[in-house]
């Protein structure tokens, strides 16, 4: 034992505490500065008056992590005492946790899956070693500032509740350790744990980072413990556009029994396969996101890794170029004079720009056009107004899917051939209730002043007192006044409640689990849309331009298709379960 360090911010006679980087129940993290090795350190500082349990804990940690030896797994480098504290000094790993991350979005779909891919490796290392960690949670897994480094993308930290598999002094039946919200059913219940209990824990970790929701967590402890064990609600049906095979993965490594549970290695695989096919909008190959978090430069990272890193994505951004590039190309042509610039050039650089950087030539674009409709030589102040109307909620009702940013386009596309109704269909195959909500009230939107830019009617067509764009489009006054106010003080807009409501609520109705299920599901659903607009037809009829809603039956038809035939794709991808045995 060593004696009391006459200086206060030095321990153990090297370690230099420099600023504290957490605390939990068993103790105080800092970072500090080893003297003697001149490198930067973890140090955890466990105070003696915790008594028997946080040494133990620590002599538990430092057990587990001397059997181990990988990047996936945060090193421990000393465990020592004084007669203050116990010490446990371990690698400093710059970068945030997996928990903070995934609470403020920044994680894409890829980033989770390259995590899991990094703690499956992590933990298959562990448990050839005879070491099941017992609490991996999003709390305990560190995400590397420098994912790109050679040292791993993620890190496996505090193995303070490791089950060693040949310490029967630390491994008894009964124990029950860990975190309720993360825990296997069979160590909740206090029964031997096998390696199937971290399989249990990572492949939730992964369901809630996908989801947004820990299926298990209640509103309580009492409320979670009556959770556990029970079958949690397929990764599908919460997330229909992952991969199928990923999500049978994920739901197998959920299974109530361990004995049923997948490998470790067999969880890998299907987050490898998975892994190309995801999406990474959003999240930690964009620049933004890396400076906000602190994770590395933007600058550290080239455009062509950007590029590389997205090659899950290409088809969908090479989709979003051409849609910004021919709004923008539709735009020049159709809502103002002719252009200082060639349009198709102009639509081409969109193109590509948004291409490459989806949100941010997405904005670039609108604010080019605006500025220049805007402008005395334009002399479109009128139409920049309405065109402002139109792009300015667009980011806010898409947040993260600047993919996505152009195509409640789509809506009044439809309405020329009068079938509008069918893009809540497309908007319900977003992966997620807030996204499709979004979609449906940006078509809906767009629709409306789609109408008011052009004099057509597309659905229900312009309020009363809407004038021709020839009588405002070059005054603002005269844009708010006989374009805007009109539209926004009529009940024209109602109906956009029918169309977020819809489309929220279509991937519970046609869940692509049998074709016949979902021919009836889609029937009720185009019936309740019809109806609905029907409804909404009443109530506009004394202030808008028709009074029903024109293509109500053909759009819901097409729907029907769109929704079913999506549904069957999905169905025929998932393999055929083989019958159990008797």
């Amino acid at each position: 034992m060593s004696g009391p360090d006459p200086d206060p911010g030095l321990v153990l006679g090297r370690y230099r505490l420099a600023r504290m980087l957490g605390a939990g129940g068993f103790g105080v993290v800092w970072l500090a500065h080893d003297e003697r090795l001149q490198r930067d350190v973890a140090v955890k500082v466990i105070p003696r008056e915790h008594g028997g349990s946080g040494a133990t804990r620590a002599e538990r940690e430092a057990r587990a992590a001397a059997r181990l030896n990988h990047p996936g797994v945060v090193g421990l480098y000393e465990l020592d005492h004084d007669e203050h504290s116990t010490y446990l000094v371990s690698e400093l790993v710059r970068g945030r946790t997996f928990a903070e991350l995934a609470h403020a979005g920044a994680l894409s779909d890829s980033d989770v899956a390259r995590i899991g891919i990094a703690l499956c490796d992590a933990l298959d290392h562990a448990h050839e070693r005879g070491v099941i960690h017992r609490d991996v949670k999003p709390q305990n897994v560190m995400v590397l500032a420098e994912p790109d480094a050679g040292a791993g993308f993620a890190k496996l930290a505090d193995f303070g509740v490791a089950h060693l598999v040949s310490a029967d002094a630390l491994t008894r039946t009964g124990d029950v350790v860990g975190t309720l919200a993360y825990m296997a059913p069979e160590q909740a219940e206090g029964l031997r744990v096998t390696p199937a209990a971290d399989v249990y824990s990572l492949a939730l970790m992964l369901y809630e980072a996908w989801t947004g929701v820990n299926p298990v967590r209640g509103h309580g402890p009492a409320a979670t413990a009556r959770r556990l064990g029970r079958r949690l609600p397929r990764l599908a049906d919460r997330r229909r556009d992952l991969p199928f095979e990923l999500c049978d993965a994920i739901d197998a490594c959920l299974d109530p029994n361990p004995n049923r549970r997948p490998e470790i290695a067999e969880l890998r695989e299907a987050l490898a396969a998975a892994e190309p096919h995801l999406s990474d909008e959003g999240g930690l190959v964009e620049p933004a996101t890396l400076v906000r978090f602190g994770l590395t430069s933007a600058g550290d990272r080239t455009l062509v890794q950007r590029l590389t890193a997205s090659r899950s994505t290409v088809p969908g951004r090479l989709a979003a170029g051409a849609a910004t590039g021919a709004l923008i190309l539709a735009a020049l042509e159709g809502l103002g004079p002719e252009p200082p610039v060639s349009s198709l050039a102009a639509a081409l650089a969109t193109a590509t720009v948004t291409a490459l950087l989806p949100r941010l030539g997405w904005l670039a674009a609108a604010a080019c056009l605006v500025g220049w409709l805007a402008s005395p030589g334009a002399d479109a102040e009128g139409t920049a107004l309405v065109l402002t109307a139109a792009l300015a909620p667009i980011p806010f009702l898409l947040p993260r899917a600047g993919l996505l940013w152009s195509a409640p386009a789509l809506a009044p596309l439809l309405g020329v051939v009068a079938l509008a109704p069918m893009f809540v269909a497309l908007a319900g195959l977003c992966s997620t209730a807030w996204r499709r909500a979004g979609l449906a009230a940006a078509g809906f939107w767009w629709l409306v002043l789609a109408e008011v830019l052009s004099g057509d009617a597309l659905l229900f067509g312009t309020a009363d007192g809407t004038t021709g764009r020839g009588d405002w489009q070059n005054s603002l006054r005269g844009a708010a006044e006989d374009a805007l106010y009109p539209l926004l003080s009529s009940p024209v807009t109602g109906p956009v409640l029918i169309w977020v409501v819809l489309a929220v609520v279509l991937p519970f109705v046609v869940r692509g689990r049998s074709l016949g299920l979902d021919l009836l599901g889609a029937s009720a659903w185009a019936a309740a849309l019809v109806t609905a607009l029907a409804g909404a037809a009443d109530l506009v009829a004394s202030s808008a331009e028709l009074d029903q809603a024109r293509g109500a039956v053909g759009g819901a038809v097409v729907a029907v298709v769109v929704a079913v035939a999506a549904a069957a794709v999905g169905l025929a991808a998932r393999p055929v379960e083989p019958e159990p045995l008797p």
